[in-house]
């Protein structure tokens, strides 16, 4: 088959459309035909020869896909050949086929069209698990989310309001605030012309759950409006700064810092997240109040071009490959 490989370390030029070995089902997987695969900033990392695949992964990457079952192992049941289904991954997403445990899969609702469907499930695993599972977020309670136009701000946005939080966002351009007004952002911060902390300060706003992808400097203004007993949930640090803690000032909030990442996680941990996403978030993807935020959609062959966008960040939402 083929798959998008990284023969070294490098710029999105050394990615390369060659030949490699059918995956095949093992038992509690389903092979999965992939129609489309989603482009995370863990595969850009992975490029840069940063983030290493965990062990048993495809060396390829992708985090996640969407496409038509094509096989069942041992012992898998719940699904059938030709099942429209998205998955989330430990890599090898950016290939013909893939073969997934089968905890790791999600039926598409029939309201989602195939290829977008892969730009679901890594985002509402990421969501799910940081901000409503380990963050507590509540109905009344306040999210603040950096990169709101992202494509997990997209889906965090679009899930908060669902579960009626008031949701705060950063992002660095008029067309990005738009973007995530018109998703139901109530306060909205171009980080470029104010600094987030001093607007939120000076209109008395505090955040129950804060979810930061940047690192670094936003430590500390973080802290300055986190809520009491709140959460600050780091799933990145795209400023690759080292950030300063005031402890003092953390305890005087009772607040909780939380360093994750998901692709790392075992097996039963990722199904254990998925059987929730399932629970909770896919009834509202399928009733059409969570949707698919899509920015563009490459070929397969095209996998440098998609990572250039995604290094430009002038995108809102998902970028696709597309088989």
């Amino acid at each position: 088959m083929k798959a998008v490989i990284i023969r070294e370390p490098g710029g999105a030029s050394v990615l390369e459309l060659a030949d490699v070995d059918e995956p095949v089902a093992q038992a509690g997987e389903v092979l999965v035909g992939v129609v489309a695969a989603g482009v995370n900033r863990a595969d850009v990392s992975q490029r840069e020869g940063h983030y290493t695949p965990p062990a048993g992964a495809p060396e390829w990457p992708g985090l996640e896909v969407s496409g038509l079952v094509l096989q069942l192992g041992e012992g898998v049941t719940g699904f059938r050949v030709g099942d429209r289904v998205a998955a989330l991954l430990s890599g090898g997403g950016y290939a013909e086929r893939v073969s997934v445990p089968v905890g790791q899969v999600l039926a598409l609702p029939p309201n989602i069209d195939l290829v977008d469907g892969a730009a679901l499930v890594e985002v509402a695993a990421t969501v799910w698990s940081n901000v409503f599972l380990l963050g507590d977020l509540r109905a009344g309670e306040t999210l603040l989310v950096h990169g709101g136009s992202s494509g997990i701000g997209t889906m965090a946005i679009q899930l908060a309001k669902a579960r009626g939080a008031r949701v705060v966002v950063t992002a660095g351009s008029a067309d990005k605030l738009a973007a995530c007004e018109a998703l139901g952002a109530d306060i909205l911060i171009n980080y470029r012309e104010e600094d987030f902390a001093e607007r939120m300060k000076a209109e008395g706003i505090t955040a129950h759950v804060i979810l930061d992808s940047i690192g670094g400097s936003y430590l500390g203004k973080n802290i300055s409006v986190l809520a009491m007993d709140g959460h600050i949930v780091n799933i990145g640090n795209l400023s690759q700064e080292t950030g300063s803690l005031d402890f003092g000032r953390l305890m005087m909030k009772r607040g909780a810092i939380h360093a994750t990442s998901l692709r790392g996680r075992s097996a039963a941990g990722k199904a254990a997240i998925v059987d929730s996403v399932r629970e909770n978030v896919w009834p509202l993807v399928a009733d059409g109040r969570v949707k698919p935020v899509v920015a563009e959609r490459f070929p397969l062959s095209e996998a440098g071009a998609a990572h250039r966008l995604m290094e430009g960040s002038t995108h809102i939402g998902k970028i696709l490959l597309v088989v």
